[in-house]
């Protein structure tokens, strides 16, 4: 089956490479059902918004709408049941869980997961910030960035003991392995593992420059991290998180990528473009290849 590279962004929609632009306002993070062709896009913006697209051949058809119910929807992700779809909001910290149809449309009232709490950080930790949702063993984990946890929840929307993270972390992206949990600390540069006792906690980056890491993502043995200031995408073991390598990212501001096999898809927010990177015994190595995107934000592949 041929698959699709679907990039959202700040520019003027979701492009297809190969099938053309989709006109959407803000479109900054996708995520595709698991069994259905559609694809979920949310709105960055303060009164936030959904939409599911059909995505039959590569082309997207806008299927159903819905407000998102909170401020600036920065990640959404569906559960593997392809029932329900989760949204973080950066703007004021809310978690919204929506239920899916047999259609993959929406369907119901939403459930709106409020949270108070600040952080050290004054510029960056006022209140809470939703950054990720992902679900994981029928829980919602959603990561805060004001607030230094990962937020948990019942599918039913009742809140659990959060995982509590040093202050000042910032967590953003975040990925499980089995029992262990990665954590892609944007406000102190930081990634660190979280498996029963042990924590181990290490720079995202090796060069020193001042780095905010954005996404976070587990391929076979390996962790992948992209980070914004020194443009690199950081590749560290996952056992313990030694060192790999560490890579530039093919352009400025790495905010998003997807491993796919051998190969690594970059979107360069600052630069505008996706950098296109071999994987070598699991190193990013330079194609050469790049498509040209206005402010990409995220990388979907399906």
């Amino acid at each position: 089956m041929k698959r699709h590279l679907h990039i959202g962004g700040y520019g003027p929609g979701i492009l297809t490479i190969g099938e053309g632009l989709t006109r959407v306002a803000s479109p900054s993070f996708l995520a595709a059902h698991p069994a259905l062709p559609v694809i979920y896009a949310v709105g960055e913006l303060s009164q936030g918004w959904i939409t599911a697209y059909g995505a039959e051949g590569g082309t997207l058809a806008p299927w159903g709408e819905r407000a998102s119910e909170g401020d600036s929807p920065c990640h959404v992700a569906v559960h593997p049941s392809g029932d329900l779809l989760a949204v973080a909001h950066y703007g004021d910290g809310v978690a919204g869980l929506h239920r899916l149809d047999e259609r993959g449309l929406f369907t119901g009232e939403p459930t709106v997961l409020g949270h108070q709490g600040s952080g050290p950080v004054a510029d960056r930790q006022e209140g809470p910030h939703a950054h990720q949702c992902v679900f994981q063993d029928d829980l919602l984990y959603v990561s805060d960035l004001g607030t230094d946890e990962i937020r948990r929840y019942t599918l039913d929307g009742v809140a659990l003991e959060p995982i509590v993270l040093p202050p000042g972390t910032g967590p953003r992206h975040f990925a499980f392995a089995g029992s262990r949990l990665y954590v892609a600390g944007e406000l102190d540069g930081s990634v660190t593992l979280v498996d029963g006792e042990r924590t181990v906690r290490v720079p995202a980056s090796a060069t020193g420059a001042a780095n905010a890491p954005s996404h976070l993502e587990l391929a076979g043995d390996l962790v992948y991290v992209a980070n914004r200031g020194p443009d690199t995408i950081s590749v560290l073991r996952a056992d313990d998180l030694t060192p790999v390598a560490e890579v530039p990212s093919g352009g400025a501001w790495p905010r998003h990528f997807a491993v796919d096999g051998e190969r690594l898809y970059v979107a360069n927010q600052n630069s505008g473009g996706v950098a296109v990177f071999a994987l070598k015994d699991g190193v990013p190595e330079p194609t050469g290849e790049a498509h040209e995107v206005e402010s990409p934000a995220c990388v979907l592949l399906r």
